[in-house]
C-alpha cells in the first residue's frame, strides 16, 4: 500500500435490529426474507447476538475485521434513512431498513477505522438541520438509496438541499442501476440521468456500482451514465459490487473505457465480500488458475476483495482515490504504517 494515501473503501454497510436502544430497525417482511439471514452471517453475528450484546456488535466486528486487513485501512459504513409520509416523517410500514445517523455517528467516533457515512432523506422537514449536524458529527459523505428511500435527484425542491451540500464539501454517494436487496424498488428513480441537477449545481457525486445493471428509456444505464464523465468534472463512481456472480464482467467492461479510470473509486460492498458471492473462483475464466487458488486462501474479505480487484484490472491509483477525495481525519494518512 502506498505510504502517502491509505486505501479507504467507501461503501460499507451496517445493520441493526433496535437492540441496545440503536434506533435501527428491519422490517418484519425483510426479516423473514432470506436475505436477512444470509447477510447476518456475512457480518458475521446472529439474531441472538444481538440481542444480547446490542447493534454496536455488528460495527465492532466489523472494525476488528478490518483492523486485520493488510491493504485496507478504513471503510466509510454507511447510515440508511427511510421512507417518508406525506408530512415528512418516517413511515416505519413503508420503511425496510433504517439506520439511524446518530447511532451510526456516535460508533464511529468510538471505532476510528470506521468513517460515518451520513443518510438524509431531502424531504424530511428538517434535512437541512440534519444535513448541519451530520457535517458537524464528521460525516465525509452522504448516501442514498432513491429506488429505495423515494427520491428523484432530478426534484428541483432539492435544489436548496444540493446547495448546502455543495457549501459543506460533502459528496454524495448514490445508487445508480436497478436495486434488487430489497423486497421492492422505483428503479427508475436510479437512472443515471437524474444525477444532472445536482451536478449543475457543482455537488460532487458518486455513482454507486457504475450502473452496473438495469436500463432505463430502453437504455442500458451504463450508457445512461457514461456521457455525465465528460460533462462534470465532479462526477465519479465506485466499483463496488462489481465482482458479485450475478454482475460477472461489469468489472471488465467498466475498466475498458480507460477515460473513466481518473473518476473510479475503490469501494466493497460490505458484507457482499464476505458473503462467497463474490469468491474469486466465479472469475477463473479471466486469472489464471493458480491466482485464483491463491486467492481462495485469503481469509480476510476486504484483502481478498483488493487483491481481486487488482487481477481484474484496477489500479494503486483507483484505490488511493477515495483518501485525496473524501475529507479524511488527521492522521489516518498514517493509519495501518
Amino acid at each position: 500500500m502506498s505510504n502517502a494515501f491509505p486505501i479507504i473503501d467507501i461503501h460499507c454497510h451496517t445493520a441493526g435490529i433496535g437492540s441496545g436502544g440503536s434506533g435501527c430497525f428491519v422490517s418484519p417482511a425483510l426479516r423473514r426474507n432470506i436475505r436477512y439471514r444470509f447477510f447476518l452471517k456475512a457480518f458475521g453475528v446472529s439474531d441472538a447476538e444481538l440481542n444480547r450484546q446490542g447493534d454496536t456488535l455488528v460495527l465492532e466486528r466489523l472494525s476488528q475485521r478490518l483492523e486485520q486487513s493488510r491493504h485496507v485501512s478504513a471503510a466509510v459504513v454507511l447510515a440508511m434513512d427511510g421512507v417518508l409520509d406525506n408530512q415528512g416523517n418516517l413511515d416505519h410500514s413503508r420503511t425496510e431498513i433504517h439506520i439511524p445517523n446518530e447511532f451510526l455517528a456516535r460508533e464511529c467516533r468510538r471505532l476510528p477505522n470506521l468513517l460515518f457515512g451520513a443518510s438524509i432523506n431531502p424531504h424530511r422537514r428538517d434535512a437541512l438541520e440534519r444535513l448541519e449536524r451530520a457535517a458537524a458529527e464528521g460525516a465525509v459523505l452522504l448516501k442514498w438509496l432513491p429506488s429505495i428511500q423515494g427520491i428523484d435527484p432530478d426534484d428541483r425542491r432539492l435544489e436548496p438541499f444540493y446547495r448546502r451540500m455543495q457549501e459543506l464539501r460533502l459528496p454524495l454517494l448514490t445508487h445508480t442501476g436497478n436495486e434488487e436487496s430489497f423486497t421492492r424498488a422505483d428503479n427508475s428513480l436510479a437512472d443515471p440521468q437524474r444525477l444532472r441537477r445536482p451536478l449543475e449545481m457543482g455537488v460532487t457525486v458518486i455513482a454507486a456500482h457504475c450502473a452496473s445493471n438495469g436500463r432505463n428509456q430502453g437504455q442500458r444505464n451504463l450508457e445512461r451514465l457514461l456521457p455525465l464523465f465528460a460533462e462534470f468534472p465532479t462526477l465519479y463512481s465506485d466499483i463496488s459490487a462489481l465482482t458479485q456472480a450475478n454482475r460477472l464482467g461489469h468489472l471488465s467492461q467498466v475498466l475498458r473505457h480507460t477515460h473513466l479510470h481518473d473518476r473510479l473509486l475503490y469501494g466493497s460492498d460490505m458484507p457482499i465480500i464476505a458473503s462467497g458471492i463474490t469468491s474469486p473462483l466465479f472469475h477463473a475464466y479471466r486469472i489464471p488458475l493458480k491466482k485464483v487458488i491463491a486467492l481462495t486462501a485469503v481469509s480476510n474479505p476486504w484483502d481478498q476483495d483488493v487483491e481481486l480487484k487488482r487481477a481484474l484490472g484496477m489500479t494503486e491509483e483507483m484505490f488511493a482515490k477515495s483518501a485525496r477525495l473524501l475529507n479524511v481525519p488527521q492522521g489516518l494518512k498514517d493509519f495501518h504504517g
